[in-house]
């Protein structure tokens, strides 16, 4: 995958991490009935060794379903009700169908996601929580549900993402006259409309799903509708490449969507979610974050200088090894001591130089991780920032000016990422297309 050097440096987005764990605004762990309330009886009390379905051989149990659909309503705020279960089943049950195929994909690239991966996963979710080490675990078992579902949907996330990675790259880099049409397409929509999106894509495999599909999202819409989270939703949820940034589809021109959602997209007020959408491969629900005239709009560019310190072993959050803790501690003087961009740039040359300087002029409102964006926004021009841990190093970012400017051409940089996506995003609907159709499915209920 093609990302800036500035963007790598900085945490991931848990794929989960905006779980929530209260109810919204009713002071209630989530997932627990109310008071009076009948709950469900779970797939798992009635038969956890039940056969739901058998993927190319693997089986898909009434525990699996059981626990997934219990995960999405405790990540929503939805009653674990007989009714509210019924209507997760279906969905729930095709999702899990296609997690299996992705992961037997994987599994034949000879794709491999480390325990430790999985682990450094749980342990982002956790502290962007405020939960101790555990507690994440104490959480889901309260509410019926077992670690291993989520275990199993990071694995599966991070083994697919590293599938289409391998798609894509074999594609080899955009040429200048892919970058070239992207600019003749900028050019051309002068003027027009673009919109800041974030969507949730549900796909319809066969005519004959289309009816559950519809009513799974209508049970989303009406959650998103009282108040659940778009992020959380889109993270569980959407089967785009967006889930892996909760849904976020940055600012798009008109050119690159579907006609369908644009018409929705130009009638929709900032702020609204929309009903279903049908597009090829299923239907999509859009949420409107902004409108904004191409090459008319204002936007913040930053020019920043970082330094990184590498990690010779990946990190562990909670067993930092000595060399860790030994850049932790450079990290935080860097940090309290560097006041000027040359000071950065030597900083980052007595780190090794493992990473650029100089990830290039950065459009603030075109960041698409919220966390880095805010960070940037809030720093100050001369202060670095303080250490930004990853897996791999630390960083710390120091902004060298900040001006406001009217956004005309995106840098090629911006366009090569832009390329990137759109790659990814139809690798993996051909790609699921594929193994659906090569699959050898037994579905049992």
């Amino acid at each position: 995958m093609r990302a800036s050097s500035l963007s790598r440096t900085l945490p991931l987005m848990a794929l989960l991490a905006l779980l929530p764990l209260t109810a919204y605004g009713q002071g209630q762990v989530v997932g627990r009935p109310a008071k009076g309330a009948r709950p469900g009886p779970a797939l798992s009390d009635q038969n956890a060794t039940g056969i739901v379905a058998v993927v190319n051989g693997d089986v898909i149990s009434a525990g699996d379903v059981n626990n997934r659909r219990r995960l999405f309503a405790l990540s929503t705020g939805l009653p674990v009700s007989n009714d509210v279960l019924d209507r997760l089943t279906s969905q729930v049950t095709r999702q899990l169908i296609d997690e299996r195929l992705r992961l037997q994909e994987a599994q034949r690239r000879h794709i491999v996601v480390q325990d430790k991966e999985i682990a450094q996963a749980i342990a982002e979710v956790e502290g962007r929580n405020n939960m101790q080490p555990g507690q994440l675990a104490r959480q889901l078992s309260s509410n019926g549900i077992e670690m291993r579902t989520l275990i199993d949907q990071f694995r599966v996330q991070i083994a697919w993402n590293r599938v289409l990675r391998q798609l894509v790259a074999e594609r080899g880099e955009p040429s200048d006259a892919d970058v070239a049409e992207q600019v003749n397409q900028i050019k051309a929509q002068q003027g027009q409309q673009e919109f800041h999106l974030g969507e949730i894509f549900t796909p319809v495999p066969s005519p004959t799903q289309d009816s559950e599909a519809r009513r799974f999202i209508d049970t989303v819409i009406q959650q998103l509708r009282a108040g659940a989270p778009f992020a959380v939703i889109a993270a569980q949820f959407s089967q785009s490449q967006t889930a892996l940034s909760g849904g976020e589809l940055g600012w798009v021109k008109a050119y690159d969507l579907d006609p369908a959602v644009l018409r929705i997209a130009k009638e929709m007020p900032v702020g609204a979610v929309s009903n279903p959408i049908k597009v090829p491969g299923g239907y999509s629900v859009i949420t409107l974050r902004g409108k904004r005239e191409v090459g008319k709009d204002v936007t913040t560019v930053m020019n920043v200088r970082q330094a990184f310190l590498p990690f010779t072993t990946r990190l562990n959050p909670q067993a930092p090894t000595p060399q860790q803790l030994e850049q932790l501690a450079t990290a935080k003087r860097i940090s309290s001591t560097v006041t000027s961009c040359p000071a950065m740039e030597a900083a980052n040359d007595a780190a090794g130089k493992v990473r650029p300087s100089d990830p290039g002029e950065i459009h603030l409102e075109t960041v698409g991780n919220p966390q880095m964006q805010q960070l940037l926004a809030g720093l100050t021009v001369g202060k670095p920032s303080p250490p930004l841990p990853t897996e791999d190093g630390i960083a710390v970012i120091l902004v060298c000016s900040r001006e406001q400017k009217t956004q005309g051409i995106p840098s090629r940089g911006a366009i090569l990422d832009k390329i990137f996506a759109d790659r990814l995003e139809l690798s993996s609907r051909q790609l699921m297309r594929d193994l659906q159709r090569r699959a050898v499915i037994d579905q049992r209920a």
